[in-house]
């Protein structure tokens, strides 16, 4: 099944507010940063060390 990146991060956004109840914009800023990050030169990097 593929699911866009945009709809995952909505998802995982809106679980982790319901369920943990931090500030919005410290969800929207760690979700922001998952992606940028996901988008650099570290990803490489990122992947290998996740798999």
């Amino acid at each position: 099944m593929d699911v866009p990146l945009w709809l995952a991060l909505i998802v995982v956004g809106w679980l982790g507010i319901k369920l943990f109840r931090p500030p919005a914009w410290l969800v929207a800023v760690i979700l922001l940063g998952g992606y940028l990050l996901a988008d650099s030169l570290l990803a490489p990097v990122i992947n290998t060390a996740i798999k």
